[in-house]
């Protein structure tokens, strides 16, 4: 989708400029939740920012960020969309409403950073990426875990050649208690709404999985097992050249939020543990290093990434570069969670990607996953 002749002026003043910073990038947040107060906070708090508008349909929500942030509030999302002097939306409302507002965002020639899924549905994702290919703007989806500095940094040695070619990825992530009830009927299950991150940070480091397999259990949660979803589960993926990339997940941890993360190559390991609020040891009688929780959920552990997010969209927006991780990724992560439900319901591994195109000539991007083989992890 091209910019219209009347859009462009606004455009025009947002790129960087030799002290590389333009004016502040006017932005609207649609969604005033738990993940909404966290980008309203870090809108706020940026110096590259305008930040105009709070909406969503729990008005009183939006007011009490309103009054601490100073943007104004609403509970009409068209009425920020329709800001002529708006740069672009940060979206976080509920997962029914993000195609329908990215469509909207896009055709208004606004720049998109959304939470993530795009959608529950693979088939309007994909659809919502047609839509959107041609798009003037950025539209960006909100897998942050990217922009964690520790996964970062992994990330950029790899790819340096620290530890060689990367033969196998580790990724480990617990919550420290389910969800609530409502929450897990309506989330999608773990591989769509918990394991997405984790199918994204495979693709960070391997883009090109060939093969899932998944398996999930039932060990401690009669509310999500009478909700058809798995409480715990564990993923094998194969990439295009062998690697394997294993991930581990549950809903609970009785020592908190779990979150690491291993590359190990031909030449050496990379590794990244959990943080905790301060680096202070005991030494007592009682024991000795012993140390402070983890931090107790995504919201502490990854502050940094959501501030290192927006850092990155704003600068997209500003030199017109490609976001990353973008509509694409937001597919192929979705991609990823059907083949691991499908192999979790029927035993078998399932093929993805490049392997659907080298298995009978068929565009991986919109066929059906195949199976390959009855597997065990």
């Amino acid at each position: 989708m091209s910019s219209s002749s009347a859009a462009r002026p606004r455009w025009a003043d947002v790129a960087s400029d030799a002290s590389g910073s333009g004016r502040p990038l006017r932005l609207g947040l649609i969604g005033s939740g738990r993940i909404g107060a966290v980008h309203a906070a870090n809108l706020a708090a940026h110096p590259g920012v305008d930040f105009a508008w709070i909406a969503d349909p729990f008005v009183e929500e939006a007011r009490r960020l309103e009054a601490r942030y100073g943007a104004a509030a609403t509970d009409s999302a068209e009425r920020v969309l329709e800001d002529g002097r708006l740069d672009g939306v940060v979206i976080c409302s509920p997962t029914p409403t993000h195609v329908d507002l990215i469509l909207a965002a896009v055709q208004r020639d606004l720049a998109v950073l959304c939470e993530k899924p795009v959608d529950l549905d693979l088939a309007r994702a994909r659809t919502c990426r047609t839509a959107v290919a041609g798009a003037s703007r950025p539209v960006m989806v909100g897998f942050n875990r990217r922009f964690d500095p520790s996964f970062a940094s992994i990330r950029q040695r790899v790819a340096a050649g620290e530890i060689g070619r990367l033969e196998q990825l580790t990724i480990i992530s617990r919550d420290p208690a389910p969800a609530p009830e409502a929450y897990i009927r309506s989330s999608g299950g773990i591989f769509r709404d918990m394991t997405i991150h984790d199918f994204d940070m495979a693709r960070f480091f391997l883009p090109d999985i060939v093969q899932v397999t998944a398996r999930g259990s039932n060990l401690f949660s009669d509310y999500i097992q009478a909700a058809g979803d798995y409480d715990s589960a564990v993923v094998v993926l194969t990439a295009a050249d062998g690697e394997q990339v294993t991930i581990t997940n549950s809903r609970h941890s009785a020592y908190g939020y779990d979150q690491r993360l291993e590359a190990f190559g031909a030449e050496g390991m990379l590794s990244a543990g959990n943080s905790r609020p301060t680096t202070v040891r005991s030494y007592t009688s009682a024991g000795t290093a012993q140390a402070d929780a983890y931090e107790p959920f995504f919201l502490e552990r990854y502050a940094a990434a959501y501030r290192a997010e927006l850092d990155h969209f704003l600068q997209r927006v500003r030199d017109g570069a490609w976001a990353s991780p973008g509509i694409d990724d937001g597919v192929a992560a979705l991609e990823l969670a059907e083949a691991a439900v499908e192999s979790a319901d029927t035993g078998r591994t399932i093929a993805v990607g490049s392997a659907l195109i080298h298995a009978g000539g068929e565009t991986a991007r919109e066929q059906p996953n195949r199976e390959v083989s009855s597997s065990g992890i």
